[in-house]
Formats: structure tokens, C-alpha cells, sequence
């Protein structure tokens, strides 16, 4: 870090996630019955005080006649503070203590908490300026050092005067009292610190505003540890992706959007120009053309078991790596079909119509028990295999088709042919993946090659049963009922009306794309899919990538990680370990994988590196994406 740049930086809502005294208030006010109360006062004085429309002294008396707080509680808030310091802070640790002589903390709050925070990151004693409290006999803090000028209105800019700093300076905060140090001529730069909080009224008056400490290192070429800063990294998430997946991508510094609905074509063509990370579920189709106006994405996030409403060989061409929850709501789709299984032969939804047109009609005609009857699963995959043992257990004679080989669960039968399992069983469940070759397995002359009066149970892929053909089957009596989850065509958003052929028939149980629509998978989905993301933006590890070769990657130390996807041809890594050795950069480890389209090279190397190598290792031919991390 160059001697002549000087980094100003608050400590509240800054260096923390969180305000000090907001803190403190929760553990001196617990046991108070107006704790609640007195707290909101708190945050609310506090909020006013950072906007500027309240002087910081008369908020700093209002908040510390409200806590009653003593100097053994002090301990206890520097302890909750250590778990709450903020995230691109963390992050940059190694960049904080190398560079301790030209990094100071001038903050309102008060020394006894900041500098055992601060220390722990090599920040010096004597760069920290904050206020003091004053404690009686007994350890109440009752006051604050009138004299400090930090306690003053504009003190953060007095403070600076008197500290003298020769070369640039730059400010990073997040309140009012932060830019009165720009606006009063002592600083080069304010930069509004939004990774915690945004106040319009501060960023409003910023030179620039930072979503993290990586991005202030990053435009000032500081930035030694990551190659791109996180706050750079805009994430669009579609279709209600879960609050638990838009939270943890958020907390790990990226921009994050998130649109209710799904987008057609020419909306996403648009919307992703300056998208590094997609997020999507079933209704968004990601095709060739909305890929080639995607300049900056580098992985596809399907918060869902599918991935046919993506082009994952032109992701492939382009190095976007896509990522899926093959396992995440496994458990729902089985329990509903079971339900629905169950329904479908007792008659269930019908009966439940009819009873809410006032209609009484208690009969066991067409009614039946699932125990002792067949079920035919077709495709025996992580769901088919888990509703094989459930139904089981239900009683349920289970047998399966499945084009690739498959281990049978329990007592399940495997069949040779599609054709004997619709002809054999009483119960047809559909779990097929949505590959073009899928379309209309089930037409007109596979359902009539089913039992009569038999069920037709489809939670996979709307294409895959003929409509009008199932329809003819449900009037005819040719099939006693079906259950619907999916469609080839539904409607992007829950303004949009649902269409489909299928409404009205008797035995019919119609459901909006749902069979993974529980709290607990959706929870599931959101933890899964943005973690292996995050993972392979870190990282660069694949595992579980859906067309990527995947590789599982040892933890990176002391190294710099080169992450190279390249067109499956002979002789690229050769040409990679050739620039190295031409650059004579020491190779600490590497890793190798290749599909029938690309390869994917995986260099650590020790921490000496020029510009030069990283242009040479680009321009290698067949190179389709290269990336630095650390």
C-alpha cells in the first residue's frame, strides 16, 4: 500500500455489522420489561444521528440514559462484537495488519470496545480515535468524556486536523459524520459503506458507494487477495427463488436482484448483459440467444431437480457452469404422490367438490385401498427409487421401468418393457427427466395399453404425457382418474391464467407445478444451490455441476488458484505448463477433467506471477475462460 494513501474508517454499521450501543442496549436492558421499547428508542436515536437530523451529541446522551449499562458488560459486548465484525472486512484481514500504519479508526463510539476488536486485525492502539466513558465508583457508566472532540458535533473532522495526516486521504463509513470529514475539505475521497446499511441521505452525498471493503480495495488496485471484487458479482434471481438462498448470496458481498416471475426470452436478453450469476427454477427458459447476451455469466443456479429449460451445451461453449438439487425436494415430490395416489383411488377430490356444492354422496362405489395394489414407477431415479420404498411400506406391489440400469429397492420388480409395466400395473407414477426424447412417452397408444380403469400419476415433465390423448382416456372411462402436476405450457407468474384441457374432468386432480413446493425443500434448494455456487466462484470446485467435469478441490493455502476451461483438444495443458515454465512460476498443484466438449484445468501456484503469464495463459488457442482466484 503506497505511503501516500491514508484509509479513515468507522467503526459502527462499518468495521461491524452492526451499531456498538445497540448491542450494548441488549444486554444491559435484559430482564426490563419496556426492553423492546427502550430498544427501538435506541435504533431510532441512532438512525437519526447517522442521517444528520439529530446533532450527535444530543444522540449520544439520549442512547446512554436509556441503556443503563455498566463497565462489566463491556466484556460481554466486545464478545458479541468479535461474531458481527463485518464480512469483506474478514475477508481482507491479511490486507488490514500488512497495512496497520496507514489505517486508522475514527469512530463516535468508544475505545473500550473498538480497540480489543480492531487489534485482533493489527490495527494500532494509537490509529484508533473514539470516545471514552466515564464510569462512577460502582462501575455505572453515567457519562462520556465531554472534552474528547469526538463526543462534539463535526468531531470526526476535528479529530482529523489534529491527527495531521500528510498524503491522500480516503473515508469509509456509513453515516452522516463521515462525509462532514469530506465536506469539510480534510479528505480526497468519501466513500459510503452500504455492505450493513443504506442511508439515502449519506450515500446521496458520496464520492462513490460501496457495497464492501473488496471494492474499495479493487478501484483503488489494492485489492491483493481476490481477483474481482464480490460487491461486483450481480446476481439475478428469478420465480421467488427462497428469502434463505437471496440471503446467503447477499451475505457473501454480491449484488443481488431478485424478480418475483419468470421472464420470456427477449425480458431475459435484456435483464442479463451485466449478470454474472443467474438463479432460476422451472418456468425461465435459459436458450442459445438469451446466452449470447449474457457478457459476463459465469454460472446458472436452477433451484430445482431440472435443468432441460437451460442449454447446457451452449453453457458448455461459453464456460458457464450450471448447478442443480438433484436431491433437495426429493421428499416432497414422493409424499404428494403418494397422496395423490391415495386420493385418486379413493376418489377423494371429487367427493370434496361435490360436498361443497352441498351434495351428500356416501358410497364405496369406485373406492378403494392402495394396500396389495400394483404400482408401475417409470424412471427409478432419486425420486422413483424413494416413492418405491415408501409405497412399499404403504402395502403397494411395487414394480419399475427405467432405461438405464437400475438397482432394485426393497421387493421391487424391474420390468423389461414399458409396455408390460403400463399393461401390468394399477397405479402408472411418471419421474423421467425432461430430455427431448421424453416428449409424449406417454401418448395414445401407451395409454391404451394401460389397464382399464388404471391411474396415470405425472410429477416429472409436462411433455411427456399426450394432453388430448389423456383427456379421451378420463372420458371414456378408459382411466378411472390422473393427477397433474406439470404441463407443456404454464403460466409464468400467478397473475397469469391456467389453460389446459384437462380442467373440469371427472377424478381429476389438477395442481400448479408444486410437487416440490414444501417449506422444507424449498429451504433445502436455497442452502444447496447457492452454496455450491459460491463454492465454485471461490474455489473453482464443479462438483455436482451438471456440464461441467466435475472436480472436487483440496483447500487452497498460500497459493494463487488459475482456473482454465478450454475446448476439449489435444496438447492445451501441455501449453499451460509451458507458459509456467516460461515464466518460471513453481506449479504447487493441478488438476485435470475433461467431458466430450471441454476441459477443465485447475493450477495452484506459489504467490509470484506477472501480468505478462496471465495475458500468454488467455491467448492459449481454445481457450474459452480463464479466472484468478485469490
Amino acid at each position: 500500500m503506497p505511503q501516500t494513501k491514508k484509509f479513515i474508517i468507522d467503526f459502527d454499521s462499518t468495521f461491524t455489522q452492526v451499531e456498538a450501543l445497540d448491542i450494548l442496549g441488549e444486554i444491559s436492558l435484559q430482564g426490563d420489561p419496556k426492553a423492546s421499547e427502550k430498544l427501538q428508542a435506541i435504533k431510532d436515536i441512532t438512525d437519526k444521528g447517522m442521517e444528520g437530523s439529530l446533532t450527535f451529541r444530543e444522540s449520544l446522551e439520549q442512547r446512554l440514559e436509556i441503556l443503563q449499562a455498566t463497565q462489566a458488560q463491556i466484556s460481554d459486548l466486545i464478545s458479541a462484537l468479535k461474531q458481527k465484525v463485518s464480512k469483506s472486512f474478514e475477508r481482507n484481514k491479511e490486507f488490514l495488519q500488512e497495512n496497520a500504519e496507514d489505517i486508522f479508526i475514527v469512530s463516535n463510539g468508544f475505545k473500550d470496545f473498538i480497540i480489543p476488536i480492531v487489534g485482533e486485525f493489527g490495527i494500532k492502539k494509537e490509529n484508533v480515535f473514539a470516545n471514552d466513558f466515564v464510569y462512577d465508583e460502582a462501575g455505572n457508566i453515567v457519562d462520556f468524556n465531554r472534552e474528547n472532540p469526538l463526543s462534539k458535533n463535526n468531531g470526526k473532522a476535528e479529530t482529523i486536523k489534529q491527527i495531521n495526516l500528510d498524503g491522500d486521504i480516503y473515508v469509509i463509513g456509513d453515516g452522516y459524520t463521515d462525509y462532514e470529514i469530506k465536506a469539510s475539505g480534510l479528505a480526497n475521497k468519501f466513500y459510503a459503506f452500504t455492505e450493513n446499511i443504506h442511508r439515502p441521505k449519506v450515500t446521496s452525498k458520496a464520492d462513490h458507494v460501496a457495497l464492501s471493503l473488496d471494492e474499495i480495495l479493487y478501484i483503488n488496485n489494492l485489492n491483493k487477495k481476490f481477483s474481482y471484487p464480490k460487491s461486483r458479482i450481480k446476481v439475478l434471481l428469478l420465480e421467488n427463488v427462497h428469502p434463505i438462498g437471496v440471503e446467503l448470496l447477499k451475505e457473501e458481498g454480491y449484488q443481488v436482484e431478485v424478480v418475483a416471475s419468470a421472464m420470456n426470452e427477449d425480458e431475459l436478453c435484456e435483464k442479463i448483459k451485466n449478470v454474472s450469476i443467474l438463479g432460476i427454477r422451472s418456468k425461465t427458459n435459459v436458450t442459445k440467444k438469451v446466452l449470447d447476451n449474457a457478457n459476463r455469466l459465469i454460472s446458472i443456479g436452477a433451484f430445482c431437480i431440472g435443468t432441460n429449460q437451460i442449454d447446457l451445451e451452449t453453457c458448455q461453449e461459453k464456460g458457464i457452469a450450471v448447478f442443480n438439487a438433484p436431491f433437495s425436494n426429493t421428499r416432497s415430490v414422493v409424499e404428494m404422490a403418494i397422496a395423490e395416489i391415495i386420493f385418486l383411488m379413493r376418489n377423494f377430490h371429487d367427493k370434496s367438490l361435490s360436498m361443497h356444492q352441498t351434495k351428500w354422496d356416501k358410497s364405496a362405489t369406485g373406492s378403494f385401498e392402495i394396500r396389495g395394489k400394483k404400482l408401475g414407477i417409470i424412471g427409478y431415479g432419486n425420486i422413483g427409487a424413494q416413492l418405491s420404498v415408501l409405497a412399499e411400506n404403504m402395502g403397494m406391489n411395487v414394480f419399475y421401468y427405467d432405461v438405464v440400469e437400475k438397482l432394485a429397492l426393497g421387493n421391487a420388480t424391474k420390468l423389461d418393457s414399458l409396455d408390460e409395466l403400463l399393461s401390468t400395473c394399477d397405479v402408472i407414477s411418471l419421474h423421467v427427466d425432461g430430455r427431448k426424447d421424453n416428449k409424449c412417452l406417454i401418448d395414445a397408444d401407451k395409454i391404451n395399453k394401460m389397464k382399464k380403469g388404471a391411474y396415470l400419476v405425472n410429477l416429472s415433465r409436462g411433455h411427456v404425457v399426450e394432453i388430448p390423448a389423456l383427456k379421451e382416456a378420463i372420458l371414456s372411462g378408459h382411466l378411472a382418474g390422473c393427477a397433474v402436476d406439470v404441463f407443456p405450457e404454464e403460466p409464468k407468474n400467478n397473475s397469469e391464467p391456467f389453460v389446459s384441457e384437462l380442467i373440469g374432468l371427472p377424478n381429476t386432480i389438477l395442481t400448479p407445478h408444486i410437487g416440490g413446493s414444501t417449506l422444507e425443500a424449498q429451504q433445502n434448494i436455497a442452502r444447496f444451490v447457492p452454496g455450491k455456487i459460491m463454492e465454485y466462484v471461490n474455489t473453482g470446485n464443479t462438483f455436482n455441476s451438471v456440464n461441467f467435469p466435475n472436480i472436487q478441490l483440496p483447500f487452497l493455502k498460500d497459493a494463487h488458484r488459475l482456473i482454465h476451461i478450454h475446448q476439449n483438444e489435444p496438447g492445451v495443458l501441455a501449453k499451460i505448463n509451458q507458459v509456467l515454465a516460461n515464466y518460471e512460476i513453481n506449479i504447487n498443484g493441478q488438476y485435470l477433467k475433461t467431458n466430450e466438449k471441454i476441459g477443465y484445468v485447475i493450477t495452484d501456484i506459489d504467490k509470484a506471477y506477472t501480468e505478462e503469464a496471465i495475458e500468454a495463459l488467455k491467448a492459449i488457442p481454445g481457450t474459452i475462460r480463464f479466472r484468478i482466484l485469490y
